[in-house]
């Protein structure tokens, strides 16, 4: 339950410094869990990134002052966070639907947002298909992106349609689609940090790479040795892929006592087929150590 209990301990870590300057890195750094897993694990387990988390929260209490009719809008938005008076009214009216003026005047408008409590089941995690396999350092060559954690999940399939359509048009130059066929770039999606505390990660649309020339646009990246957990999944995407990722936060890793996350990484694989049919295989790979 170690997972657990860091995910509670870094919602009572918000709490505690709701109205300080703190990033999802404070929050990991807390608690002692890599910044990369502890952002994926905590929107996946509330369906709240951490930014938000702290956004919604500060926007809900700065509510409470604006109908307590104590502060000048100047005095709540240095309060909670905002640059000027016009960035916090801006967020307070997307957030309520009204402005702070607007709710002195209709205090019912009020969006509440009370401080998350964490419940979790962990029946059926020890039944999850997966293995933990060693592997020796590899090359994979693709296209790299930089991702915001607040929206990647809108993010990172728009840019699979564009590679996807890219490529259905052949609007590719004769070497990138030579190293698209060769290196079969579109087999990883590779999430990485190698970046704690800057609010993005680095997104891959990537192959193996055995040599040769790197087409312009392209990188090549060195995946290190490591012992890698690989979660099976049957089905068409994205929701097989989902669904398994939600159990491996909220049943596998709550209740696995011997492993816990060794890198700021993780690699999802898709066979080479029709993603969109039931029998569709791909897989979750998540760097492990022994705990």
């Amino acid at each position: 339950m170690e997972w657990t209990e860091s995910l509670k301990r870094s919602i009572n870590f918000m709490e505690n410094h709701l109205l300080e300057d703190i990033s999802p890195d404070d929050v990991a750094t807390e608690v002692h869990i890599s910044s990369f897993y502890l952002q994926k694990g905590f929107s996946i387990m509330t369906g709240y990134s951490i930014g938000e988390y702290i956004r919604y929260r500060r926007l809900y209490l700065a509510a409470l002052d604006v109908i307590a009719g104590s502060a000048k809008v100047i005095d709540l938005a240095y309060r909670y966070g905002y640059d000027t008076p016009e960035s916090f009214t801006k967020a307070f009216s997307r957030f309520h639907g009204v402005s702070p003026a607007q709710m002195k005047r209709t205090t019912n408008k009020i969006h509440t947002f009370l401080p998350l409590k964490i419940t979790v089941s962990v029946q059926g995690g020890n039944d999850m298909d997966y293995a933990v396999e060693k592997m020796n350092v590899f090359s994979v060559i693709g296209y790299e992106y930089e991702v915001r954690y607040d929206d990647s999940y809108q993010t990172i399939p728009k840019l699979w349609d564009q590679f996807c359509e890219h490529f259905d048009r052949g609007e590719n130059s004769p070497e990138v689609q030579q190293a698209i066929d060769i290196c079969k770039i579109g087999e990883f999606g590779i999430c990485m940090d190698d970046n704690p505390g800057g609010g993005t990660f680095h997104y891959l649309i990537a192959g193996h790479y055995n040599g040769g020339p790197v087409p312009e646009g392209m990188k090549v990246f060195e995946i290190p040795a490591a012992e890698w957990a690989k979660f099976h999944c049957t089905g068409p995407l994205p929701g097989s892929l989902q669904a398994v990722n939600t159990k491996i936060f909220k049943e596998w890793l709550p209740g696995n006592p011997d492993y816990e996350f060794a890198m700021n990484m993780n690699i999802e694989w898709y066979s080479m087929s029709d993603c969109s049919q039931p029998d569709y295989e791909s897989e979750i790979w998540i760097p492990v150590k022994r705990k």
